[in-house]
């Protein structure tokens, strides 16, 4: 299905292309405005989306440049997703139809109209149409640095004379505390985000990198004592329907199966089986920190956490090789309680609280299993 819908995306452009994206004049009545979406239930539309229209009446002209396309059937997607080179690209479609879909799916579009001479709409106009003619069209994907808001954002920037303002109610944030705000009632994606970015997530953000802080800073930007837009104008209100809150994707539920495991790993069979799984996962963090582009998943300190010598560990165990089953161990406290020094002023060392615990509890019955096995061999 998604398959279909690149392809009509597709074909639509070309439809559009003959008309409105050669670079023709455009008259006095044209505009240029930002589109910024609110927010979505799926994982992939929760922070929102921003896209650019250029309106000219007099050319018969009402088109949105959408930098957030990509296509589900590309080979290896989730691969390329991981490694961060998946190739978005940048399509067309008419304001009308952009804006029936949000209204389909009741998410909001906030609407500003930017105060330009004929100049600067102009060489917007005209750079829209070059990126979409040529192999600029496609663009390497990256969460935070090159994103559908960043990049109209620098066609902005390019053609202005002076910067977007960086006054937003997240100024002096770190990119993860950024991201929380939108992740409240998705737990267990804050829980997979936060285990799976490391460093460069807890750095101060220096760019307007989701739809809502853009909005903001072209609010509050002014270009020679005036303000470069027109007052929001909200395009498609978002219903305000209370949702029921998910029995399973909230802290609680989390807590309460950490407590569970926690409980049967008395069993040996079940804490083996943990710490495979552990040492599975933070084999595939440290792998994925080597392996990808993406620079939020690098220098990922919670390998610290989910370790990979946890399967070393297992293996130890399961051969009753004592010696080595103590020193990994006490390597593992080690490397655990430098993680939780070094969590001490993170947003997330809540969430990973019941994890912290788990493993501490873990390391305690594998000691107590190491002595066990050495007075049975004294």
């Amino acid at each position: 299905m998604r398959s279909l819908k690149i392809v009509f995306v597709l074909l639509l452009s070309f439809l559009f292309l003959p008309k409105a994206f050669a670079q023709i004049p455009l008259s006095e009545q044209a505009k240029i405005t930002l589109l910024t979406c609110g927010t979505g239930e799926e994982l992939y539309s929760v922070f929102g989306h921003t896209a650019i229209r250029v309106a000219d009446p007099n050319r018969g002209m009402d088109v949105v440049y959408n930098f957030g396309s990509f296509d589900f059937s590309t080979p290896n997607f989730y691969l390329k997703f991981i490694k961060g080179d998946l190739q978005y690209f940048v399509s067309i479609g008419s304001y009308n139809d952009f804006i029936a879909e949000y209204i389909y799916y009741e998410r909001s579009v906030y609407e500003q109209e930017l105060f330009l001479n004929a100049t600067q709409k102009q060489n917007i106009a005209n750079e829209l149409s070059d990126i979409l003619l040529s192999d600029r069209r496609f663009y390497t994907y990256k969460f935070i640095d090159r994103n559908c808001t960043t990049m109209v954002a620098d066609i902005i920037t390019d053609n202005i004379d002076g910067k977007i303002s960086m006054e937003t109610v997240d100024k002096g944030k770190t990119n993860r505390e950024i991201l929380y705000g939108y992740l409240d009632d998705h737990f267990y994606e804050k829980l997979g985000i936060n285990l799976i970015f490391g460093h460069k997530t807890d750095k101060t953000s220096d760019k307007l990198f989701l739809p809502l802080e853009l909005k903001e800073g072209i609010e509050n930007t002014t270009i020679n004592g005036k303000p470069l837009a027109k007052n929001t104008v909200t395009v498609v209100e978002e219903k305000n329907e209370q949702q029921e809150s998910s029995l399973w994707n909230n802290f609680y539920s989390f807590a309460f199966v950490m407590i569970l495991l926690m409980y049967f790993t008395k069993n040996r069979t079940v804490r083996l089986s943990y710490m495979i799984i552990t040492g599975l996962l933070g084999i595939f963090f440290l792998t994925v920190g080597f392996y990808s582009f993406h620079n939020e998943i690098t220098q990922n300190y919670n390998t610290l956490l989910i370790n990979p010598l946890f399967i070393l560990l297992a293996f130890f165990s399961i051969a009753n090789k004592t010696k080595g089953m103590q020193v990994t161990t006490y390597i593992c406290v080690a490397l655990l309680l430098l993680y939780v020094i070094y969590m001490l002023n993170k947003p997330h060392l809540l969430i990973m609280l019941p994890i912290i615990i788990l493993h501490a509890l873990v390391l305690i019955r594998v000691i107590k299993e190491n002595k066990n096995q050495q007075l049975k061999s004294a």
